[in-house]
């Protein structure tokens, strides 16, 4: 299975390039919806990404390996922060087996919401029931004029 189609790397390169503009002005980072769930079909580890970093070498054809997410290896203490596509795509799993991509999966709400539900529940897996209903109470469009935090 291919872990990232163009579609996701277009997806996860437009919040890179978001999330890097808001600092350049000083502004508040956005919190964008996980794009790509990878999981661990034998296993509970499982990754939420948000970005693609830039980390290819300029002028070659050296593709970014370097994803910014939620990480949940399983030990009951989810964390937001960087991993390496390269070692997520060499894993190799009894069986022949491979990390996946959930090709069902929706991200319904920001980052933060979920890897605040997840430290709660103790993993992403566990805290899949309280974003679906998080995302079911979500207004359709937030008030003009108020932030959600």
């Amino acid at each position: 299975m291919i872990l990232l189609e163009p579609q996701h790397i277009a997806a996860l390169q437009a919040n890179t390039a978001a999330r890097r503009a808001a600092q350049e002005r000083g502004e508040r980072e956005p919190d964008p919806v996980p794009v790509v769930k990878f999981f661990n079909p034998m296993g509970a580890a499982t990754w939420l990404v948000t970005e693609l970093c830039e980390d290819g070498v300029a002028g070659s054809h050296v593709p970014p390996r370097d994803l910014f997410g939620l990480a949940d290896l399983g030990f009951g203490c989810p964390e937001m922060g960087y991993f390496s596509l390269t070692e997520i795509t060499a894993l190799r799993l009894p069986f022949g087996l491979r990390i996946e991509r959930d090709i069902g999966f929706d991200g319904l709400v920001p980052l933060s919401l979920w890897a605040d539900a997840a430290r709660v529940a103790g993993s992403i897996i566990q805290a899949q029931p309280l974003i679906w209903a998080i995302a079911g109470n979500l207004p359709d469009e937030p008030e003009s004029g108020k932030a959600r935090d």
